[in-house]
Parts: structure tokens; sequence; C-alpha cells
């Protein structure tokens, strides 16, 4: 019951919307290796973890809007462009975090998407 009310609650799902984007530039960070710097530091990714879930909440679905048409040409992989996308223009937007170019971005949002369907499958599962 209080599960259910925490996980209702909008102030709620925007941290843990925060915490996973943090984490996916986190664990894409490790994987992708000198391709993404951060200068090592824990509060750049928690800072840009915040703007992506800021631009994911706001700009993201203005943007799959408009690219209906591709999303739907291409059965929904064009997703992986837009999410590449957010994620390019984070790095634009906080210079702190800069990846090498677009395609290590694509590869990121690649990352934070897995990681958001499996926080998001054991936050169902509670």
């Amino acid at each position: 019951m209080f599960m259910d009310k925490l996980l209702k609650n909008p102030i709620f799902r925007f941290l843990v919307r925060w915490f996973v984007c943090s984490l996916g530039l986190w664990v894409a960070a490790a994987l992708l290796g000198n391709r993404i710097t951060y200068n090592n530091s824990f509060s750049v990714i928690v800072i840009a973890g915040l703007i992506l879930a800021i631009i994911n909440f706001v700009i993201k679905p203005i943007l799959v809007i408009l690219s209906l048409p591709a999303v739907v040409i291409t059965l929904g992989l064009f997703m992986i462009i837009i999410n590449g996308l957010t994620v390019f223009l984070v790095s634009k937007l906080y210079p702190s975090l800069h990846f090498t170019n677009f395609w290590v971005a694509i590869l990121a949002g690649m990352v934070i998407g897995l990681v958001n369907y499996l926080v998001t499958a054991i936050m169902e599962g509670i």
C-alpha cells in the first residue's frame, strides 16, 4: 500500500528518473572508457543525470511527436537516434560531460535505456 502511493508520487518518480539517468551515464562512462570525459567526478555524473532527466521530461516528448513518421517507418529504431540526441544535448548544455562524437552519445543512450529498462523491471517486481 505504501509502496503504491510512493510510486505514484510525481516527485518520487522524478527522483527515480534522475537516479536512473545518473546511473546509466555512470555505467556508459565505465563501458565506453575514454570516449566519455567527465573528469572522474561523481558530481558531474549527478548533475548531468539531472539535466538528462529534465530533457527527457520536457524536450524528448516533443522530439518524439515531431519525428513520429520516422519512428513509425523504422518500427521504433529511430528512438535510438532520439535517445542519442538527448544525451548529446546534455553534453552541449553541460560542458563538464563530453562525448568524443555523436555515435558515442548514441551508444551511451542505448546503455542508459538498458539501465532504465532493468531498474523499471526491478521496481515493478517489488
